[in-house]
Protein backbone atom coordinates (compact mmCIF):
# COMPACT_ATOMS: atom_id res chain seq x y z
CA UNK A 1 0.00 0.00 0.00
CA UNK A 2 1.33 3.57 -1.06
CA UNK A 3 1.03 5.41 2.40
CA UNK A 4 1.63 9.00 0.83
CA UNK A 5 -1.30 9.20 -1.60
CA UNK A 6 -4.23 10.78 0.12
CA UNK A 7 -7.10 9.96 0.43
CA UNK A 8 -9.14 13.15 1.21
CA UNK A 9 -8.47 15.83 -0.62
CA UNK A 10 -8.06 19.36 0.93
CA UNK A 11 -6.82 22.58 0.58
CA UNK A 12 -6.30 26.54 1.88
CA UNK A 13 -6.18 26.31 5.72
CA UNK A 14 -7.85 22.80 6.10
CA UNK A 15 -5.68 20.11 7.54
CA UNK A 16 -5.28 16.94 4.76
CA UNK A 17 -6.54 14.13 6.69
CA UNK A 18 -4.75 11.33 4.75
CA UNK A 19 -3.40 8.11 4.74
CA UNK A 20 -0.01 8.98 6.62
CA UNK A 21 -2.07 9.19 9.48
CA UNK A 22 -2.79 5.23 9.13
CA UNK A 23 -0.39 3.87 12.09
CA UNK A 24 -2.37 6.35 14.47
CA UNK A 25 -6.03 4.96 12.44
CA UNK A 26 -4.46 1.20 13.18
CA UNK A 27 -3.57 2.01 16.44
CA UNK A 28 -7.96 2.95 17.50
CA UNK A 29 -9.19 0.52 15.05
CA UNK A 30 -9.16 -2.03 17.30
CA UNK A 31 -12.31 -0.75 18.61
CA UNK A 32 -14.10 -0.14 15.17
CA UNK A 33 -17.23 1.40 16.74
CA UNK A 34 -15.05 4.14 17.74
CA UNK A 35 -15.38 7.14 15.62
CA UNK A 36 -13.03 10.45 14.89
CA UNK A 37 -15.15 13.76 14.31
CA UNK A 38 -13.31 16.38 13.18
CA UNK A 39 -15.82 19.18 13.03
CA UNK A 40 -17.84 18.51 15.83
CA UNK A 41 -21.23 18.93 13.96
CA UNK A 42 -22.50 16.54 10.85
CA UNK A 43 -19.58 15.44 8.86
CA UNK A 44 -18.29 12.48 11.54
CA UNK A 45 -15.28 10.53 9.86
CA UNK A 46 -15.71 6.28 11.45
CA UNK A 47 -12.46 5.00 11.16
CA UNK A 48 -13.36 2.10 9.53
CA UNK A 49 -14.39 3.78 6.82
CA UNK A 50 -11.26 5.40 6.37
CA UNK A 51 -9.38 1.97 6.03
CA UNK A 52 -12.25 0.61 3.93
CA UNK A 53 -11.55 3.54 1.81
CA UNK A 54 -7.80 3.06 1.64
CA UNK A 55 -8.39 -0.73 0.87
CA UNK A 56 -10.74 0.61 -2.12
CA UNK A 57 -8.30 2.84 -3.25
CA UNK A 58 -11.39 5.67 -2.57
CA UNK A 59 -11.11 9.34 -1.76
CA UNK A 60 -13.77 12.07 -1.02
CA UNK A 61 -13.35 15.90 -1.77
CA UNK A 62 -14.27 18.36 0.94
CA UNK A 63 -14.35 21.62 -0.83
CA UNK A 64 -15.58 22.75 -4.08
CA UNK A 65 -13.24 21.98 -7.20
CA UNK A 66 -11.56 25.00 -9.09
CA UNK A 67 -12.27 25.43 -12.66
CA UNK A 68 -10.98 29.06 -13.14
CA UNK A 69 -7.82 28.39 -14.98
CA UNK A 70 -8.92 24.86 -15.93
CA UNK A 71 -7.75 21.30 -14.55
CA UNK A 72 -3.98 21.34 -14.82
CA UNK A 73 -3.38 24.68 -13.29
CA UNK A 74 -0.93 24.00 -10.72
CA UNK A 75 -1.70 23.86 -7.08
CA UNK A 76 -5.62 23.42 -7.76
CA UNK A 77 -7.76 21.20 -5.96
CA UNK A 78 -8.70 19.62 -9.60
CA UNK A 79 -4.84 19.06 -10.50
CA UNK A 80 -5.10 16.88 -7.17
CA UNK A 81 -7.99 15.37 -8.11
CA UNK A 82 -6.65 14.75 -11.99
CA UNK A 83 -3.03 13.10 -10.06
CA UNK A 84 -4.67 10.61 -8.04
CA UNK A 85 -7.47 9.57 -10.26
CA UNK A 86 -3.92 8.46 -12.59
CA UNK A 87 -2.52 6.63 -9.81
CA UNK A 88 -5.65 4.60 -9.72
CA UNK A 89 -7.54 5.91 -7.29
CA UNK A 90 -11.60 6.63 -7.13
CA UNK A 91 -13.35 9.77 -6.64
CA UNK A 92 -16.37 8.86 -4.18
CA UNK A 93 -19.45 11.36 -3.65
CA UNK A 94 -19.95 15.03 -5.07
CA UNK A 95 -17.37 17.50 -3.54
CA UNK A 96 -18.74 19.53 -1.00
CA UNK A 97 -17.27 22.65 0.75
CA UNK A 98 -15.88 21.68 4.05
CA UNK A 99 -16.40 24.73 6.82
CA UNK A 100 -15.23 24.14 10.79
CA UNK A 101 -18.11 24.93 13.16
CA UNK A 102 -18.23 28.95 14.32
CA UNK A 103 -17.54 29.44 17.98
CA UNK A 104 -20.20 28.90 20.37
CA UNK A 105 -20.72 32.26 20.95
CA UNK A 106 -22.44 32.74 17.22
CA UNK A 107 -25.11 31.37 15.88
CA UNK A 108 -23.65 30.99 12.28
CA UNK A 109 -20.83 32.37 10.41
CA UNK A 110 -20.24 33.82 6.73
CA UNK A 111 -16.89 32.15 3.94
CA UNK A 112 -16.16 33.38 1.12
CA UNK A 113 -17.15 31.37 -1.39
CA UNK A 114 -14.46 30.58 -4.11
CA UNK A 115 -14.87 32.35 -7.41
CA UNK A 116 -12.95 29.94 -9.28
CA UNK A 117 -15.77 27.46 -8.89
CA UNK A 118 -18.40 26.39 -11.20
CA UNK A 119 -20.78 27.41 -9.29
CA UNK A 120 -20.07 30.64 -8.15
CA UNK A 121 -19.32 31.43 -12.10
CA UNK A 122 -23.13 30.14 -12.53
CA UNK A 123 -24.78 32.05 -10.24
CA UNK A 124 -23.01 35.21 -11.35
CA UNK A 125 -24.46 34.27 -14.75
CA UNK A 126 -27.83 33.86 -13.40
CA UNK A 127 -27.73 37.41 -11.66
CA UNK A 128 -27.23 38.39 -15.04
CA UNK A 129 -31.16 38.00 -16.10
CA UNK A 130 -32.02 40.76 -13.07
CA UNK A 131 -30.83 44.29 -15.37
CA UNK A 132 -27.94 45.63 -14.42
CA UNK A 133 -27.02 43.22 -11.71
CA UNK A 134 -23.43 43.26 -9.95
CA UNK A 135 -22.49 40.69 -8.16
CA UNK A 136 -20.21 41.82 -5.20
CA UNK A 137 -20.04 38.78 -3.18
CA UNK A 138 -20.79 35.50 -2.69
CA UNK A 139 -20.94 33.58 1.31
CA UNK A 140 -21.20 30.52 2.40
CA UNK A 141 -23.45 30.26 5.34
CA UNK A 142 -22.48 27.92 8.21
CA UNK A 143 -25.17 27.26 10.65
CA UNK A 144 -24.79 23.41 12.14
CA UNK A 145 -27.97 23.83 14.27
CA UNK A 146 -30.17 24.56 11.37
CA UNK A 147 -28.01 22.35 9.42
CA UNK A 148 -28.98 19.71 11.46
CA UNK A 149 -32.41 20.49 11.67
CA UNK A 150 -32.73 20.42 7.86
CA UNK A 151 -31.22 17.08 7.73
CA UNK A 152 -33.62 15.75 10.14
CA UNK A 153 -36.04 16.91 7.79
CA UNK A 154 -34.77 15.78 4.62
CA UNK A 155 -34.57 12.04 6.19
CA UNK A 156 -38.23 12.66 7.25
CA UNK A 157 -39.46 13.67 3.87
CA UNK A 158 -37.48 11.16 1.68
CA UNK A 159 -39.05 8.64 3.68
CA UNK A 160 -42.51 9.61 2.71
CA UNK A 161 -41.87 10.30 -0.90
CA UNK A 162 -41.09 7.60 -4.31
CA UNK A 163 -38.12 6.27 -4.36
CA UNK A 164 -36.63 8.17 -0.87
CA UNK A 165 -36.42 10.66 -3.22
CA UNK A 166 -36.95 14.30 -0.64
CA UNK A 167 -36.92 16.28 -4.42
CA UNK A 168 -33.88 18.64 -2.76
CA UNK A 169 -33.97 21.53 -5.44
CA UNK A 170 -31.69 24.99 -5.06
CA UNK A 171 -33.79 28.33 -5.17
CA UNK A 172 -33.19 31.87 -4.77
CA UNK A 173 -35.40 34.18 -1.52
CA UNK A 174 -34.84 37.27 -1.31
CA UNK A 175 -35.40 39.61 1.75
CA UNK A 176 -33.95 42.68 3.27
CA UNK A 177 -33.39 44.32 6.29
CA UNK A 178 -33.59 42.69 10.18
CA UNK A 179 -34.56 39.39 8.09
CA UNK A 180 -31.08 39.09 6.14
CA UNK A 181 -29.64 38.69 9.52
CA UNK A 182 -32.78 36.12 11.04
CA UNK A 183 -32.28 34.11 8.15
CA UNK A 184 -28.05 33.64 8.31
CA UNK A 185 -28.72 32.84 12.44
CA UNK A 186 -31.83 30.90 12.75
CA UNK A 187 -32.94 30.03 9.06
CA UNK A 188 -36.39 30.33 7.97
CA UNK A 189 -38.47 30.46 10.84
CA UNK A 190 -41.90 29.54 10.70
CA UNK A 191 -42.74 32.08 13.26
CA UNK A 192 -41.59 34.55 10.79
CA UNK A 193 -43.82 33.46 7.53
CA UNK A 194 -45.67 36.37 6.10
CA UNK A 195 -49.76 35.60 5.88
CA UNK A 196 -50.28 37.52 2.72
CA UNK A 197 -48.59 35.26 0.19
CA UNK A 198 -50.75 34.03 -2.67
CA UNK A 199 -50.35 30.50 -1.53
CA UNK A 200 -50.79 31.10 2.51
CA UNK A 201 -48.71 31.31 5.50
CA UNK A 202 -44.94 29.88 4.11
CA UNK A 203 -41.58 30.84 2.89
CA UNK A 204 -41.74 31.46 -1.17
CA UNK A 205 -38.93 30.72 -3.12
CA UNK A 206 -37.97 31.39 -6.97
CA UNK A 207 -35.93 29.18 -9.84
CA UNK A 208 -35.46 32.63 -11.07
CA UNK A 209 -33.65 35.30 -9.34
CA UNK A 210 -35.55 38.13 -11.25
CA UNK A 211 -38.82 37.08 -8.41
CA UNK A 212 -36.77 37.19 -5.57
CA UNK A 213 -34.78 40.45 -6.75
CA UNK A 214 -38.58 42.22 -6.95
CA UNK A 215 -38.11 41.22 -2.58
CA UNK A 216 -34.95 42.07 -1.75
CA UNK A 217 -34.92 46.41 -1.45
CA UNK A 218 -31.36 47.82 -1.54
CA UNK A 219 -29.92 48.96 1.88
CA UNK A 220 -30.49 52.33 2.52
CA UNK A 221 -26.85 53.50 3.11
CA UNK A 222 -24.87 50.77 1.11
CA UNK A 223 -27.39 50.28 -1.50
CA UNK A 224 -26.80 46.33 -1.40
CA UNK A 225 -29.44 44.01 -1.96
CA UNK A 226 -29.10 40.55 -0.68
CA UNK A 227 -30.42 37.29 -2.26
CA UNK A 228 -29.94 33.69 -0.73
CA UNK A 229 -29.36 31.03 -2.54
CA UNK A 230 -31.24 27.85 -0.89
CA UNK A 231 -30.97 23.71 -0.52
CA UNK A 232 -35.47 23.24 -0.54
CA UNK A 233 -37.09 19.90 0.05
CA UNK A 234 -39.77 20.02 -2.22
CA UNK A 235 -40.81 16.65 -1.47
CA UNK A 236 -44.07 15.59 -2.87
CA UNK A 237 -45.32 18.71 -4.63
CA UNK A 238 -48.75 20.19 -4.99
CA UNK A 239 -49.24 21.92 -8.30
CA UNK A 240 -51.73 24.80 -8.33
CA UNK A 241 -52.28 27.73 -11.19
CA UNK A 242 -54.94 29.79 -8.81
CA UNK A 243 -53.60 31.29 -5.60
CA UNK A 244 -54.94 30.16 -2.29
CA UNK A 245 -54.23 32.10 0.40
CA UNK A 246 -56.08 30.17 3.23
CA UNK A 247 -52.85 27.76 3.43
CA UNK A 248 -50.73 27.27 6.35
CA UNK A 249 -49.55 24.04 5.30
CA UNK A 250 -48.98 22.34 2.23
CA UNK A 251 -52.19 20.22 0.97
CA UNK A 252 -52.92 16.64 2.50
CA UNK A 253 -50.55 14.08 1.19
CA UNK A 254 -47.76 16.60 0.28
CA UNK A 255 -44.84 18.78 1.48
CA UNK A 256 -44.95 21.97 -0.80
CA UNK A 257 -46.59 23.91 -3.59
CA UNK A 258 -45.80 24.57 -6.68
CA UNK A 259 -47.53 28.01 -7.77
CA UNK A 260 -47.49 28.64 -11.32
CA UNK A 261 -50.17 31.42 -11.85
CA UNK A 262 -48.15 34.27 -12.20
CA UNK A 263 -44.95 35.52 -14.34
CA UNK A 264 -42.45 33.50 -12.70
CA UNK A 265 -43.10 29.76 -11.06
CA UNK A 266 -42.73 30.29 -7.01
CA UNK A 267 -42.28 26.90 -4.50
CA UNK A 268 -43.35 27.32 -0.87
CA UNK A 269 -42.81 25.36 2.16
CA UNK A 270 -44.41 25.61 5.21
CA UNK A 271 -42.55 23.92 7.76
CA UNK A 272 -39.33 24.85 9.72
CA UNK A 273 -36.13 23.48 8.43
CA UNK A 274 -37.38 22.24 5.25
CA UNK A 275 -35.50 24.84 3.69
CA UNK A 276 -31.33 25.97 4.32
CA UNK A 277 -29.91 28.77 3.27
CA UNK A 278 -26.55 28.03 1.70
CA UNK A 279 -25.32 31.06 -0.03
CA UNK A 280 -26.00 34.48 0.72
CA UNK A 281 -25.28 36.96 -2.74
CA UNK A 282 -25.09 40.78 -2.30
CA UNK A 283 -25.38 42.79 -5.35
CA UNK A 284 -26.07 46.07 -6.42
CA UNK A 285 -28.52 47.24 -9.33
CA UNK A 286 -28.16 50.53 -11.27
Amino acid sequence: MDLIEPHIALTHDRIDFDVSNLSLERGYTKDLGMRVDITGGTHPIQLETIVEHIRNKNFEVLRPIDGENGPNTSGTVAERVEKMKSRGWTQIGKPFSFIPNPPSTCNALLVCYPSSTVLYRDLVAEMQKIPGARVLSIEQIKNPDVESLYEYMKRSIAKECPGNDPRERELFHGTGGDAIQGIIDRGFDDRYFSPSGAWGRGVYFADDPRKSNSYAPPDPLTRHRVIFYNKVLLGVQCKLSQPDNSLSAAPKGHHSVHGTGFQYDEYIVYRYGQALPYLKITYTTP
